[in-house]
């Protein structure tokens, strides 16, 4: 199953979305296809869970950062997310395209439980800091978060390494956005 997967994720960030077939993929784990079917039934439970292993990292490299992270402002806590979600993505072409080209109903609704955890988690992180009004409801972290990721599709569809004038207007939306929260003063 792990040689499956990392067939799959190494042509679908050296080939792209179209290019990774379950055919592709078990001629690059070196498994007949007949194998392939026997741990998954089509291309969209590969998706699924190479999805679930990036968002378990994410996760993860999200939580860490918001441990070690001070900021003073909206701005320098939204430029945190943003410039590790950038990372992230650059570093894992093959999740790119899973989550902006591939998206199926299932990768949704994936993505939207990562937004709404996520935004949960920065929610709390900036309510402990003053950054927002106590007032404040977990669903306009929501709406951030899905905003930033329509952005982040936008970016990486212009460029493969995420368009850096996209991502900067990402910043002031969201930045913009969650300000209009923030204690005053």
């Amino acid at each position: 199953m792990q040689a499956i997967l990392d067939a799959a994720e190494a042509l679908l960030g050296e080939q792209g979305y179209e290019a990774t077939t379950l055919k592709a993929i078990g001629e690059r784990a070196g498994i007949p296809i007949a194998s392939v079917y026997h741990y998954f039934a089509d291309r969209y439970q590969v998706d699924a869970e190479l999805v679930q292993r990036y968002v378990r990292e994410l996760d993860e490299r999200l939580a860490a950062m918001l441990d070690r992270a001070e900021p003073r402002t909206v701005r320098e806590a939204c430029d945190a997310v943003v410039d590790m979600l950038l990372a992230y993505f650059r570093e894992h072409p093959s999740f790119v395209e899973l989550w902006f080209v591939g998206r199926s109903s299932t990768l949704s609704e994936l993505a939207r439980e990562f937004d709404v955890s996520q935004a949960d988690q920065l929610w709390r992180f900036l309510l402990e800091r003053n950054l927002i009004h106590a007032e404040t409801p977990r669903f306009v972290l929501e709406l951030a978060f899905e905003a930033g990721d329509r952005l982040f599709d936008v970016a990486f569809r212009r460029s493969s390494t995420g368009d850096d004038a996209t991502i900067d207007e990402a910043r002031r939306l969201v930045t913009a956005y969650l300000d209009t929260y923030a204690p005053q003063g």
